[in-house]
């Protein structure tokens, strides 16, 4: 159907995608969902989203609210209702149970699982189906969820604070602080929105991170450190389970003594058959995470990049020089020869942070399945 502005259902649509965005960093494995339920006359009798996994649906909370006024009424959904079995009984089946008439989606739901069965069981029980209203809006909002499902990776962000030449750090390492307050705070509100915060050795060794969204999550992103040689420090905020979870990722070739001290300290390990960053994304793909933030060195951002594993890039810049030729650089070596091999990237517009820049730099998405 499109997206035109003159479809009736566009104003329900925008506010159905405005209660999915409401449970923004909490509904992972899970696709953000928000829906609406119009009587029969076209009134609103119905709102819901989906809180967190685990919790009812979207869909379900919406026609709990409008009870029997939902009869013979309209559904307004942003994703495909799910026709499977899952932590919840599926909602396709809780649409045709409502009476429902009309539904009326942004998207069909691109999980294998779904993908198309939802909208195939609603007209088989006699329902008006309206697909493709504000879809690109539902995308958007989906995007993370929809890289995972497609590629099997969560969708990366490499995040890093430079000045305007271009340092991460002093020639001596100091590197507290770059940015100011504002851009610190913006950094919180990312990690809120990603399911884990990576790494590397070297980032635990030089400063101490803490990579918490200081509480603006409920529960704080898995926070996960890529080591070859697991050369990290006895005593590392990292380390404290009560603040937020840790993960630690090495390879086979780890030293047997260093997995020891981590074992002793209660922090889990994780054996991948390489320190590779796609490595990674797929075993935390595999924990339902949808997004990632990378916080790391240039070495790893240059892996994680090279790999394919990123696909924004957030660039605070600092109105500070630094100077220094042997200062650090936020991206290592990437092995191109030549500027005719440089990888494309859409600039974003550039925001202010106090007196900071933000400036953003996305890949393609990933086309519809």
């Amino acid at each position: 159907m499109g997206s035109s502005t003159a479809c009736p259902w566009r104003p329900w649509m925008q506010r159905a995608l405005q209660l999915a965005a409401l449970g923004t960093g909490h509904t992972s494995p899970n696709p953000l969902v928000g829906a609406v339920v119009l009587d029969a006359g076209g009134r609103l009798v119905g709102e819901g989203y989906h809180a967190r996994a685990g919790n009812p649906h979207a869909e379900v909370g919406a026609l709990a609210q409008a009870g029997e006024r939902a009869r013979g009424g309209t559904l307004v959904v942003t994703l495909e209702p799910c026709c499977h079995h899952g932590r919840t009984p599926p909602c396709s089946q809780a649409v045709i149970a409502a009476g429902i008439a009309r539904v009326v989606l942004a998207m069909a739901d691109p999980n294998p699982r779904v993908a198309g069965g939802g909208i195939a069981e609603l007209r088989a029980a006699g329902i008006e189906v309206i697909t493709g209203v504000a879809e690109a809006e539902a995308r958007a909002l989906n995007r993370a969820f929809c890289h995972r499902i497609t590629t099997g990776r969560p969708l990366g962000i490499l995040k890093w604070a430079m000045s305007l030449d271009g340092r991460t750090a002093l020639s001596n390492g100091a590197s507290q602080w770059i940015s100011g307050p504002e851009a610190r705070t913006w950094v919180h509100d990312l990690r809120a929105r990603c399911d884990a915060v990576i790494v590397g050795g070297g980032t635990v060794r030089a400063d101490d991170p803490l990579l918490t969204s200081r509480g603006r999550r409920e529960r704080e992103p898995l926070r996960v450190v890529l080591s070859r040689s697991l050369e990290l420090p006895r005593q590392a905020r990292l380390w404290d389970q009560q603040v937020a979870p840790t993960l630690v990722a090495h390879s086979f070739g780890a030293p047997c003594r260093r997995r020891f001290q981590l074992d002793q300290l209660g922090v889990e390990r994780l054996v991948l058959p390489a320190c590779s960053p796609r490595l990674l994304l797929e075993e935390l793909a595999q924990r339902g995470c949808n997004q990632v933030l990378w916080e790391c060195g240039p070495e790893l951002a240059a892996a994680a990049l090279a790999e394919g594993c990123v696909q924004q890039v957030a660039a605070v810049i600092a109105p500070k020089l630094l100077g220094g030729q042997p200062a650090r650089t936020p991206v290592g070596e990437l092995g191109y020869g030549s500027m005719a091999e440089l990888a494309p990237w859409h600039s974003l517009p550039v925001t202010p942070l106090g007196p900071d820049l933000l400036w953003r730099l996305d890949a393609a998405p990933c086309p519809p399945p």
